[in-house]
């Protein structure tokens, strides 16, 4: 990715995540900001600016977007805020951290649950973990659009809430809390609403279409979203909607390993009873 900007869908969705943040009283002395080039650059100094104190770690890939996000996010010596504000560290946190940030990247995980066990070690105990992704409702028109064209899907299943909640819980996370929300882009043209898709990631489905797409089919996929997409309520404007779920969710302390079920053969608790004090007076008495 050469581009510096994220994705206008990213950044809208960052800037509602933040807002959440004023809901958890906890400030975290170090967190760590995942994949922010397509999760939003521009969220990242109101996240600094909430938690001036905090140390603050960026986790980006690959090389190519690590450099670019450096270049954004570094802070030169005559700007104010390089004195107000921790330090962004490019470069993975020695102790865990008490917040990990990750907006609009779990979807494009091709194994969720082991990006989610990940984020699990990675936090300190009481620390959380604040996420956003794409919800099953996502692109509806467009996938009911390829399926009357008999084209295969134009992107993968996404994963409902309740699904993302069981697998926090089957990592490790305690209190996962849930909640969704539409969101609703118009288009001046078919164009432009394919160019807005192609910046929001890649179609991981197994059986996407692997070849090259000719003119002709391009065309005629241009026609059908003209066609298929118009928004009733706007003339002009052809309308694609967005399920966004948010999600956050805490790393209890360790507990001490306890086993569900203890055997004590009938002659060893006879030699125990026998052996009590207790019980050994009782009988003198």
């Amino acid at each position: 990715m050469g581009s510096a900007a994220s994705p206008w869908l990213h950044e809208e969705v960052a800037r509602r995540m933040q807002e959440r943040l004023q809901w958890i009283v906890k400030k975290p002395q170090r967190w760590l900001h995942w994949e922010p080039l397509r999760g939003g650059l521009s969220i990242h100094p109101l996240l600094a600016q909430r938690y001036p104190q905090a140390q603050c770690f960026v986790a980006q890939t690959p090389p190519q977007a690590a450099a670019i996000v450096q270049r954004v996010l570094a802070k030169p010596w005559w700007d104010l805020r390089h004195w107000r504000a921790q330090p962004v560290q490019f470069e993975p946190p020695k102790l865990p951290v008490h917040m990990l940030w990750a907006n609009m990247a779990l979807h494009m995980e091709t194994d969720p649950q082991a990006q989610i066990q990940r984020w699990h070690q990675l936090l300190e105990a009481d620390g959380f973990v604040m996420f956003s992704c794409l919800g099953p409702d996502t692109l509806r028109q467009m996938r009911d659009l390829y399926a009357a064209q008999g084209w295969s899907a134009p992107a993968h299943e996404f994963t409902d809430m309740h699904d993302w909640g069981d697998m926090l819980v089957h990592a490790g996370f305690a209190e996962p809390v849930m909640d969704m929300e539409r969101i609703t882009l118009t288009f001046s043209s078919a164009g432009n609403l394919l160019a807005e898709l192609r910046s929001l990631g890649r179609n991981l489905h197994p059986q996407r279409f692997q070849g090259l797409r000719g003119r002709s089919w391009h065309l005629a996929l241009q026609e059908q979203i003209t066609l298929r997409l118009a928004d009733a309520e706007r003339p002009g404007r052809l309308r694609l909607d967005f399920e966004i779920i948010y999600g956050h969710a805490f790393k209890p302390p360790a507990r001490m390993p306890v086993r569900a079920q203890t055997s004590v053969s009938l002659a060893d608790f006879r030699d125990a009873l026998q052996r009590r004090p207790d019980l050994q007076s009782h009988r003198e008495r």
